[in-house]
């Protein structure tokens, strides 16, 4: 008993000294800011303005000025909102923190919570863990640009963790382990921070620490065993595509390796004494899976001692064999007991096209003739047009005869089908009818950019003759002594893609994966990643549901008032568009409904705007609210199909003090002028400004106008009078289809101000 007080009255010690050490180093906004915690709304934001200007790191060079820039903007964040305000001054946590503290228990404790965990804490390693997962931290963009594309090579196996979190501590010697053993086998690892990084927690789904899920091809998949190095091996190896490696036996080996033709790939072999395929190999077929098909031989088996026989295997030790056009004898090998990633790759790499490959697509034509960069970097393509009917089979054959016996590294050999790449096929012969070739053709070329222009030359007929080698032959030793005589320019168009017929088998096979991730999110009653597709079905349900009733009480009206034209058909003939069409569709709108933004339909207009809908603000006065209004309505008539598109007006002189509060917010991102002083802000015309405003992701676009108060007569608009006006929104009609395409700048505040104080007239 004494025994366990002692080490649990130490244990307690270190608890506490660790809580006030974490405490202690998090970030407190007043500290930041230089306020104290009774300083009003209007001195925090008098002292945020004054500390972003000097910290911003466009004016600000100083090492170490980003990052003081982004704690003031979040302390601000914090200071400005009085609900996070007076959470943070009863708990001393924000709304970055606060989620993850409550997702293990339920409740807040206002006590120490101890949990099994506490009295297990490793606390030599609190050092190392850190050393170690420094290495791997992700952030939003790095995950957005880096790590989704490249999950289509390779699987991604990522961490939620946070700093203070007693479970995560107790995984971290398997995670450890695992990460160095599957690292190495070429598995991307990536560790997510919350306390840093809490955007990309919740873009991940990942509510709770610790979780680890897998990424490939871009989607996520969650971890929901048991924390151990088998179960994690076996995740990963369950994230890879079931189909990747062919079993090869002695009965289906010629099926095989002469499938070679119909894949327009090489095929490799590898041979091994375990029963299951190798998880390194299987990484291997992911990665390469677009270049070249995988098989694997089960040496242990009685159906593979022929094909182990005929070429000559050696059984103690693994063996990779390469087949491109030549099924009997392989084209590469290599054996080695510790058969390594780099040792593969490597090998992959030399094989990846067979000695005459087809030009099946684009991609495929850009890596075997790249564009020219450098003069000692010059490729040529020798290019044959055939077709893909038996009487150019021995033409064919010859061809790939003589390219197997090319030894000039700046030459590559392809091949091309007419009938499946016709465009390309006449931009180089200079045929306009598309007529089948009586015999193949033989051309030389090179690339210039990547647009598709070529240089070539058209080397004759190509029947296969000892005539036909010996004049290529010549023609390939001319062009290496001089270029030139590429005589013909062409801009050729791209590819055809050949295999995108096989686009519903790859639908089908996406389609079974989702329904598989599904099911298992089902199974583990995951529900919070699943309540996005529930709201989606259930969405689906409700829309299809009000569809089927609308209809029917529209079509029983249309049958109405359709008795009604009859009967009286001069007075339907009058009547407006408007009132007459009682169809089942919503008529299409003649007009643009433009409401005024006021206190009153600010919350539902702005603060509360459903996601993905925008408030389009056009800003006026009262002198100019009849002559914007008419030119804004004409700029943005044709952009009101769009559903998610509201517009509004402010009157300026209303709510003056809400625009300059607003511009405030995202002054430095827009490079506003904050230096004059404030009777001279007071004078800046807002006139003819129009807001782009996406509540719910609290951000805006700004459209100042673009008319300088001089017309083409040399008279300004105060000289015209309020008809000159108009021409401020003479480009607005360019910036909202900007708009809509998302290229436009975004300038991001922290809170909406409020709207409910009208101007003092002046």
């Amino acid at each position: 008993l004494r025994v366990f007080l002692f080490y649990f009255l130490a244990d307690f010690l270190v608890y506490i000294i660790l809580a006030l050490d974490l405490t202690a180093s998090e970030v407190d906004p007043y500290t930041i800011l230089g306020v104290t915690k009774s300083a009003s709304q209007a001195e925090i934001k008098k002292v945020y303005k004054r500390l972003a200007r000097e910290w911003h790191p466009d004016k600000n060079k100083n090492e170490g000025a980003e990052d003081m820039f982004i704690k003031i903007t979040k302390s601000y964040e914090i200071l400005s909102n009085e609900e996070k305000r007076a959470n943070y001054d009863r708990y001393g946590q924000t709304d970055d923190t606060q989620p993850y503290g409550r997702g293990h228990h339920g409740h807040r404790h206002d006590h120490f919570y101890f949990d099994e965990s506490f009295f297990h804490f490793p606390f030599n390693n609190k050092g190392s863990r850190e050393f170690a997962d420094s290495k791997y931290v992700l952030h939003f963009n790095q995950y957005v640009n880096d790590v989704v594309p490249d999950s289509f090579k390779r699987p991604y196996l990522i961490k939620i963790t946070s700093d203070w979190c007693f479970s995560c501590i107790h995984i971290e010697p398997v995670w450890k382990e695992v990460v160095k053993e599957l690292e190495a086998l070429g598995v991307g690892i990536g560790v997510v921070d919350v306390g840093y990084e809490r955007r990309l927690a919740n873009h991940l789904g990942a509510h709770r620490t610790p979780s680890i899920l897998g990424v490939i091809n871009g989607k996520v998949a969650f971890f929901h065993y048991a924390v151990v190095k088998e179960h994690l091996r076996q995740f990963v190896e369950d994230l890879l595509p079931q189909r990747l490696v062919e079993k090869v036996t002695d009965r289906n080996n010629f099926q095989f390796l002469n499938s070679w033709h119909e894949q327009n790939k090489p095929h490799v072999l590898l041979f091994d004494q375990v029963p299951v395929v190798p998880l390194l190999y299987k990484l291997t077929a992911f990665a390469y899976k677009d270049y070249v098909q995988f098989g694997y031989v089960d040496q242990g088996l009685s159906e593979t001692a022929n094909l182990l026989k005929q070429f000559n295997i050696n059984t103690y030790a693994p063996t990779m064999l390469v087949f491109k056009e030549s099924t009997d004898k392989p084209a590469d090998i290599i054996q080695a007991k510790g058969m390594k990633k780099q040792i593969i790759d490597e090998f992959i790499l030399n094989n990846k096209f067979l000695l005459v490959p087809r030009l099946v697509n684009q991609k495929l034509f850009d890596e075997l003739c790249p564009v020219k960069q450098f003069h000692r970097r010059r490729k040529y393509c020798v290019l044959l047009i055939t077709g893909d009917e038996e009487a150019f089979a021995i033409g064919n054959q010859a061809f790939l005869s003589f390219a197997s016996a090319n030894t000039k590294e700046v030459v590559r050999f392809a091949y091309i089908y007419q009938r499946l790449q016709q465009p390309l096929c006449d931009t180089l012969l200079k045929t306009k009818d598309s007529t089948p070739l009586p015999t193949p053709q033989v051309l030389i070329l090179e690339r210039r950019n990547a647009a598709g222009k070529v240089l070539f030359k058209l080397a004759g007929s190509w029947n296969g003759t000892d005539d036909d080698k010996r004049h290529l032959l010549d023609e390939l030793e001319r062009l290496l002594k001089d270029p030139s005589i590429l005589n013909y320019d062409a801009m050729l168009p791209e590819l055809n893609n050949e295999f995108a017929s096989m686009f519903l088998v790859r639908w089908i096979y996406s389609a079974y994966d989702y329904l598989t991730e599904i099911i298992d999110d089902i199974l583990h009653n995951n529900w919070r990643e699943m309540m996005p597709l529930l709201s989606l079905i259930f969405s689906a349900l409700f829309i299809l549901f009000g569809t089927v009733v609308v209809q029917a009480f529209s079509d029983s009206s249309e049958d109405g008032k359709t008795k009604s034209k009859a009967k009286d058909g001069t007075k339907a003939e009058n009547e407006s568009p408007s009132s007459s069409n009682t169809s089942s569709r919503p008529p299409k709108k003649n007009f643009v409904e433009v409401t005024e933004l006021t206190d009153i339909t600010y919350i539902s207009n702005l603060v509360k705007l459903r996601p993905g809908h925008m408030n389009v603000v056009l800003v006026l006065t009262d002198a100019t609210k009849n002559v914007l209004l008419s030119k804004f309505a004409k700029e943005v008539y044709s952009f009101t199909g769009s559903l998610t598109l509201h517009f509004s007006f402010l009157n300026v002189d209303k709510h003056s003090a809400w625009m300059e509060t607003l511009l405030e917010f995202a002054q430095d991102a827009m490079q506003i002028d904050t230096d004059e002083d404030d009777g001279a802000r007071q004078k800046m015309d807002y006139t003819g400004y129009v807001l782009a405003l996406n509540g719910h992701k609290k951000y805006l676009c700004l459209f100042r106008p673009v008319y300088t108060g001089e017309d083409l007569d040399g008279k300004s608009s105060e000289e015209e009078g309020p008809g000159g006006i108009h021409h401020k929104l003479d480009r607005l009609g360019l910036w909202m289809e900007r708009l809509l395409e998302g290229t436009l700048p975004r300038y991001y505040i922290p809170a909406w101000p409020g709207l409910d104080k009208i101007t003092a007239p002046k």
